[in-house]
């Protein structure tokens, strides 16, 4: 495998606590060992680049490539500011970046270089060149971790560095900056103390570092996904770098796997691993997926309302080209197709599991032999909601409305969720109790009880938009009596936000349009 243009991949934690202070905790200082002898070996190989995917680097439109020359700043981390300044000068490749990124394009992606003085290199990155590079002895490309890119997207972002390395004849060490389990402590603990932040985390850590150590690479990229349905964390964790370094090494288990270090960070797990080619296997894929060339962006896959991918008859995967009827075929008409028409008809009607009228029409408007299918796909995207095609949301199971407003409305990759009370969504009831009667006149209330229900009403939004309380970024909430009632909303909201860090904004305002004492709006990410 000398011919490879990859010398060996490397898997590392973005945290600076190996940079900054190893010395005081026995995990960050192994790591710091072993950092520096994965230093030596970049030192003693024949890598041309090293390129670095950095999942504390995010990009929300396609992927970006760092191709100044020698980008210098001196950075300091959002979360961890009290361990001290991380100066940097480092050299990039930008002839390699260049060729990236005409990799990435010619293969479907959006992807665009940056090359301006000032431009912050993220903490992952800026850790990892320290440690790994402090000399630059070698240049270095970086490139940006895409916040919503599926696996598809991914692997092809991997597949074009192979492209520019062949292109260019060049030889590199692939370095992986991530977490594994990737949920931290929100409160400071002190070095001695630090640890796994769940047992849940430490076990699906140890499944991941056993893949690597056995050098199935391909079967970590495979089962990663379930592994973060499982850790069930928003976070980029071990997946999207599984994904890219699986594209970017070769898509098999033909590798030697080495952990060299494994430690808490903060709550999260860090490891410092190296795989290297090699002529051995352990064996076949645990499972199959698509292996795709060319990005051509999300494609059509049918999905069942029990949530499995299936095609035309029942068939599992995505729906090809070449698998789909003439449209004249037998009455066949594509399903994404029929239901824009059955949005346009219907507007908000409500399609769910039952069937009902909305239910019925679509079985009956999609003829051919995935009508069950499509059938599905309606009742799969508004189960518990009804929805309009422009993106307006209005959730089945919630407290009604009191204006000409809907429950929420999807905007991109953002859900905004309107203002939300307490009141029961079967009988108008309030929980705790009215803060006054029907003449106006002051009545005793419970805060803690109408601040739960609140949130259990917006938790019920976010299901219908197929989002939970973890996707929430921004909360605000309005109190009729903040003198009164501050320390006890804060209490219950500390109950359910105090792990998801979202933003908030309390204010004290005079009235609100029922007799209730909370309300509160909230912005969150759409799944």
């Amino acid at each position: 495998m000398s011919d490879d243009p990859v010398l060996f991949g490397l898997y590392v934690p973005p945290h600076p606590h190996p940079l900054l202070a190893p010395e005081q905790n026995k995990g960050w200082g192994e790591l710091r060992a072993a950092y520096d002898e994965c230093r030596r070996r970049i030192e003693e190989s024949e890598a041309d680049v090293i390129i670095v995917y950095s999942t504390t680097w995010p990009s929300i439109v396609g992927h970006q490539f760092q191709v100044q020359p020698e980008p210098e700043w001196v950075h300091v981390d959002d979360d961890f500011h009290f361990l001290g300044s991380m100066p940097y000068k480092f050299k990039m490749d930008v002839e390699f970046g260049n060729a990236y990124r005409d990799a990435a394009e010619s293969r479907g992606l959006h992807a665009r270089t940056v090359a301006y003085h000032g431009f912050p290199i993220d903490t992952g990155s800026v850790v990892a060149l320290s440690l790994l590079n402090p000399d630059n002895r070698i240049p270095a490309c970086i490139v940006s971790s895409n916040m919503y890119s599926n696996r598809s997207e991914t692997i092809v972002l991997g597949k074009a560095a192979r492209d520019a390395l062949k292109a260019q004849g060049k030889k590199a060490v692939i370095v992986a900056v991530s977490s594994l389990s990737n949920r931290m402590f929100t409160k400071h603990v002190e070095p001695q103390d630090d640890r796994i932040h769940s047992a849940k985390d430490e076990d699906w850590n140890q499944k991941i570092l056993e893949f690597f150590e056995d050098g199935r690479l391909e079967d970590l990229s495979q089962l990663s996904r379930d592994i973060h349905g499982q850790i069930r964390v928003q976070k980029v964790v071990a997946y999207k770098p599984a994904w890219w370094m699986a594209a970017t090494m070769g898509q098999h288990n033909n590798y030697d796997g080495e952990v060299m270090a494994y430690a808490a960070l903060h709550g999260s797990g860090g490891a410092v691993i190296q795989l290297t080619p090699s002529k051995g296997s352990v064996g076949d894929k645990e499972f199959d997926e698509d292996d795709v060339e060319i990005y051509r962006g999300d494609r059509n896959v049918l999905v069942t309302a029990a949530g499995d991918m299936q095609a035309p008859g029942g068939v599992d995967g995505p729906l090809d080209e070449a698998e789909r009827p003439e449209e004249d075929e037998e009455g066949w008409r594509n399903p994404v197709e029929v239901i824009d028409d059955l949005y346009d008809e219907y507007g908000s009607t409500v399609i769910s599991h039952a069937g009902g009228a909305l239910g019925a029409a679509a079985g009956a408007a999609i003829a051919g032999p995935v009508g069950g299918v499509a059938a599905s796909i309606v009742a799969k995207k508004t189960v518990g909601k009804m929805m309009s095609k422009d993106g307006a949301i209005i959730a089945e199971d919630a407290p009604s409305a009191v204006g000409a407003y809907p429950h929420a409305r999807r905007m991109g990759n953002l859900l905004f969720i309107s203002g939300v009370g307490p009141r029961n969504p079967e009988d108008n009831r309030i929980p705790g109790g009215p803060i006054e009667d029907g003449d106006g006149n002051p009545l005793n209330y419970d805060i803690e009880a109408q601040t739960e229900a609140c949130i259990e009403n917006i938790r019920i939004i976010l299901e219908a938009c197929e989002a939970d309380l973890s996707n929430v970024i921004d909360v605000t909430t309005f109190l009729v009596d903040m003198k009164r009632d501050f320390e006890g909303y804060n209490k219950v909201y500390a109950k359910h936000f105090e792990e998801i860090q979202a933003t908030r904004t309390t204010l004290a305002i005079q009235a609100l349009p029922t007799p209730i004492a909370v309300e509160m709006k909230v912005i969150a990410k759409a799944p």
